[in-house]
């Protein structure tokens, strides 16, 4: 079906080993039992050593201490340790995408357009260092003012996935950092180089602004010892990036304790395409969203909703660029989609083709593995495109592998119906001319997810809005807007300066 590449064969090892030594981790001095794999080749990176359950108390312990110190620095002088930790991500550009290539098996167009999204959220985060704004009520009362203040919240645990091994985490730390907040930091053991990368470069920053060293604290652990986290009181806020399975057992266990979370969970994100769109504008959308990173973002398009006068034109233009893209080991800088992460992946890809084809769905490209000689322990494949008869079970399911299902409508209202009749809530896209149409979509009777777009793809958010879903995807907000109100408490303060004492509501009381 595509093109395939394959890379020059250099050492990937001691191209990560040369990306640490350059940021200021060193290798030499780390050994564990923590196996760090690469999807690009197969090949063990490192081993690193594995934090115990009572290590991430000890890191809780430490974060604890350092925010009662850090919760009385002035904002804006927190601000300064976010803006250094921007400087150094800018002049690390290149080496911690290197990281990022190597555990996550992104392009490295991908993978540092994942660093710039921490640079931009560190630049956001400084602005809003100066604009933790509260807000002055005027009070019944005379000679009172009434008034609400933010504060700091206290440890915030941050759990992110593989998929995007730094970003998420950035998009946390750098907002909760300038709330007055420390943070834990559990990322996926199957990124745990990345994770070491980032860490270092804010450790740095930290140090050199003379901030509490302790006020980010990286644990890298399986997700039985990080259940600390679920459960310790001295974390009020969880911020978990995954599944919804996950996400079902990290939110009532942390309500259980009456503590707050962000939850980022599944996505199964559609658009529609209606008589009225720019076919050629449509198709380049839906080929990145669809096909991008292999199908393993957490906003990749996996429903495609398109009028039936238009369908068939429309599947023929997406089969005829599926096949010119070129898959492969993404150090070949033609190579447009790399591999899944492992070959779980790929299992649950084969089985969800199986299953569609099972609920009437024709497979019409892509699905097979490739490069299996050159890459045995690399799970390279093509991505699919599967029409279907209807919005089956397995099209209601989240796949995470790059599998598109078209399915056709004839009035608009079904196709907002077909939209919307799935668990997942996160992203979403109409591709149209029609502003009519635009306006509906985007109304509280069109899309029910928390990012809805017009004539552009599901992927590919800025930090400047709030990211977040609906529904099973778990309702919180990162990032930009005013997710920052998230990582901090609210307060409502009255002030009497009139030398009475009234009540409120008029109650006459002694």
């Amino acid at each position: 079906m595509s093109n395939t590449a394959v890379a020059t064969k250099t050492s990937l090892s001691d191209n990560v080993y040369e990306a640490l030594q350059t940021i200021g981790a060193d290798p030499a001095q780390l050994a564990g039992e923590l196996s760090t794999r690469s999807p690009l080749t197969g090949e063990t990176l490192l081993n690193l050593p594995r934090a115990t359950a009572e290590d991430v108390t000890t890191a809780i312990d430490r974060a604890d201490a350092a925010f009662r110190t850090w919760r009385d620095t002035p904002a804006p002088v927190r601000g300064n340790v976010v803006k250094r930790w921007g400087e150094l991500l800018t002049e690390h550009k290149r080496d911690l995408a290197i990281l990022v290539q190597a555990e996550a098996g992104k392009s490295l167009s991908e993978a540092e357009g994942e660093v710039q999204e921490m640079i931009d959220i560190c630049d956001f985060a400084v602005g809003q260092s100066r604009m933790l704004y509260g807000r002055t009520m005027p009070s019944e009362r005379p000679g009172h003012r009434l008034m609400e203040t933010w504060h700091p919240l206290g440890v915030v645990g941050v759990i992110s996935a593989f998929n995007f091994p730094v970003a998420v985490y950035s998009w946390n730390t750098a907002i909760a950092l300038i709330c007055g907040d420390a943070v834990v930091w559990k990322p996926s053991d199957m990124v745990a180089l990345s994770a070491l990368g980032a860490h270092t470069l804010l450790a740095r920053a930290v140090a050199e602004c003379e901030a509490p060293a302790d006020v980010h604290q990286l644990v890298l652990t399986d997700r039985h010892a990080a259940q600390r986290l679920l459960d310790d009181p001295r974390v009020p806020l969880v911020s978990a990036t995954g599944s919804t399975r996950m996400g079902r057992e990290v939110g009532p266990r942390v309500a259980e304790r009456f503590g707050r979370t962000i939850l980022e969970l599944g996505g199964n994100n559609a658009a529609i395409v209606t008589p009225d769109a720019d076919l050629d504008l449509a198709l380049r959308g839906i080929v990145f969203a669809a096909a991008g990173t292999a199908g393993q973002r957490c906003t990749t398009m996996r429903r495609l909703i398109v009028h039936e006068s238009i369908a068939g034109d429309l599947v023929d233009k997406l089969v005829a660029a599926y096949r010119t893209l070129t898959i492969g080991d993404p150090r070949d800088e033609s190579v447009l989609v790399g591999p899944l992460i492992n070959r779980a992946g790929h299992d649950a890809m084969q089985d969800a083709l199986r299953d569609a084809e099972a609920q009437g769905g024709t497979v019409v490209t892509g699905g097979g593995r490739v490069l299996a000689d050159e890459y045995p322990d690399a799970y390279y494949v093509e991505p699919a495109i599967v029409t279907m008869p209807a919005q089956t079970e397995v099209v209601r399911s989240e796949t995470f592998a790059p599998i598109l299902y078209v399915m056709t409508y004839s009035d608009f209202s079904e196709a907002i119906d077909l939209h919307n009749e799935v668990p997942q809530g996160l992203s979403s896209a109409i591709f149209t001319e029609n502003q009519a149409e635009a306006e509906i979509f985007l109304s509280a009777a069109g899309s029910d997810c928390g990012i809805a777009n017009v004539n552009i793809g599901t992927s590919g958010a800025e930090i400047g809005g709030a990211f977040g879903g609906e529904k099973e995807t778990g309702g919180g907000r990162e990032s930009g807007s005013d997710a920052w109100q998230a990582y901090m408490r609210r307060a409502t303060n009255t002030v009497n300066y009139s030398g009475e004492l009234p009540l409120a509501q008029g109650v006459k009381f002694l």
